[in-house]
């Protein structure tokens, strides 16, 4: 089987700690690894390929973590915008044999019955290779009103309903025969692009002229204009509701799809007090709290059933069990900065960046180089930069001129000026670079080349 990866994200329902540039799959929460890792490492047990379908930011967080697990054989199809599931799987089968089973899951779910869920997966991949498309409904513990149910009869399926209220949700939960909507799912690449064909002609006309024009040397990357194209819909609107060949089987799998800090609370090893273990965090008196922090120490006093969580750029606090409400704050934030966007710390191809400080008239980053790599050939309109090397040897070029600069060493470059670092060493290159000037975003850069495509 192929496993079809879907990393998309706006990193709205963990906000702070997921943001649109580092969402959720992404963070380690989990021993140091993170939800895309564990997808991967769980998947591969019965996929021999995952083919990863992503943003071009997310696809370099995807590509670092994929080299800790030294997984270098995964494929990727790159959208320059998102589109919703049923774009997104249809490109991806687009690149398939039709008779290639594939393994759709999204790269954000927790499931911890591993041995269970191979069974169900080798359960679907049987009724998939009989021209089946199959879905995963979870066996629900609770009435949940944030998730989709399906109505099922054994393995076949009655209907899928939407998000219901609690009370509908109690309803469902006592009937027995309700499952929520995994968003997972198992068929022949083939037939489900049939199915797309015969109930959304438009998504998959669309799709096919996309998948067409698309850059395909190593990696599928569809052009922007071709993506706009596409209408927005899921694959349960598109395929799921309609197509009279799918199949259930209810999977109680300990599924989580990490959709708030709520869910996440019940994810993450507690203390004596139901807090949250956290080595910087200090609870006097207090009980059943999520504390999460980058770096500061964090203490409560007489504080029960809370989050708090602080990234060093924001802090959020909020009572448990109000933690789907975190999307509304988020709307508030795009109306004045960027912090829905991104971190304090930001993840390139070729390293990370630190903001230090930040203030109208300049900003001091922290930038760190990985061995091997170099950012653009840039220059910048509105700001100079002082480069003070720390550690390693960084290969500058200014202009003409191409230097090295080691520890304790520092360059200048005026505004304007064509310039570059790279890193040729076998450490990595530390430095602080200070911007000075009118403006300092990080869309004042002018590439020239780029190793990258970016």
């Amino acid at each position: 089987m192929t496993n079809i990866i879907l990393c998309g994200g706006s990193g709205t329902r963990l906000w702070p700690i997921s943001r649109t540039l580092m969402p959720k799959q992404f963070i380690k929460l989990f021993d140091g690894l993170s939800l895309f890792q564990l997808t991967i490492q769980r998947n591969s047990k019965v996929c021999a390929n995952q083919l990863i379908v992503s943003n071009i930011e997310q696809y370099f967080l995807a590509l670092d973590q994929l080299e800790e697990l030294n997984n270098k054989n995964s494929k990727y199809l790159l959208e320059p915008i998102g589109r919703n599931t049923a774009p997104a799987i249809a490109l991806a089968c687009m690149s398939l044999a039709y008779d290639e089973i594939v393994l759709v899951t999204p790269s954000d779910h927790l499931i911890k019955n591993e041995r269970e869920y191979l069974e169900v997966v080798t359960q679907a991949e049987k009724l998939a290779q009989e021209h089946n498309i199959v879905t995963f409904g979870i066996t629900p513990s609770f009435p949940e009103t944030g998730f989709g149910y399906i109505e099922a009869d054994g393995i076949k399926v009655k209907a899928f309903h939407e998000k219901p209220n609690l009370d509908t949700a109690t309803l469902y939960l006592a009937s027995g025969n309700y499952y929520w909507n995994s968003g997972m799912f198992c068929f022949k690449a083939g037939v489900l692009l049939e199915e797309l064909k015969t109930y959304a002609p438009k998504i998959y006309q669309a799709s096919k002229i996309a998948y067409d024009n698309a850059s395909n040397k190593d990696i599928i990357r569809i052009h922007h204009a071709d993506m706009l194209n596409i209408d927005q819909v899921s694959i349960d609107h598109a395929v799921m509701e309609k197509s009279k060949k799918v199949k259930v089987i209810p999977s109680d799998i300990g599924w989580s799809d990490m959709g708030s800090f709520d869910a996440l609370f019940d994810e993450l090893p507690k203390d004596e007090h139901n807090n949250t273990k956290n080595d910087k965090y200090i609870a006097i008196n207090s009980k059943n709290n999520l504390v999460y922090t980058d770096n500061k120490f964090i203490a409560t006093v007489d504080i029960d059933d809370l989050i708090v969580v602080d990234t060093g750029d924001a802090l959020l606090v909020s009572k448990k069990g109000s933690s789907q409400k975190i999307k509304e704050v988020v709307s508030q934030i795009k109306k004045q900065s960027d912090l829905h966007h991104t971190h304090l710390t930001g993840y390139r191809p070729w390293g990370t960046y630190t903001v230090l400080e930040e203030t109208k008239a300049y900003k001091i980053k922290r930038i760190v180089v990985n061995p091997g790599k170099r950012l653009s050939l840039q220059k910048h309109y509105h700001r100079n930069e002082h480069w003070i090397v720390v550690s390693g040897t960084a290969t500058v070029t200014v202009g003409s001129e191409i230097k090295l600069v080691r520890p304790n060493e520092s360059t200048y470059i005026k505004m304007g000026e064509i310039h570059r670092l790279a890193n040729e060493g076998r450490i990595p290159v530390v430095l602080i670079e200070a911007q000075v000037g009118e403006y300092t975003g990080e869309d004042d850069i002018v590439r020239i080349e780029d190793d990258y495509n970016r």
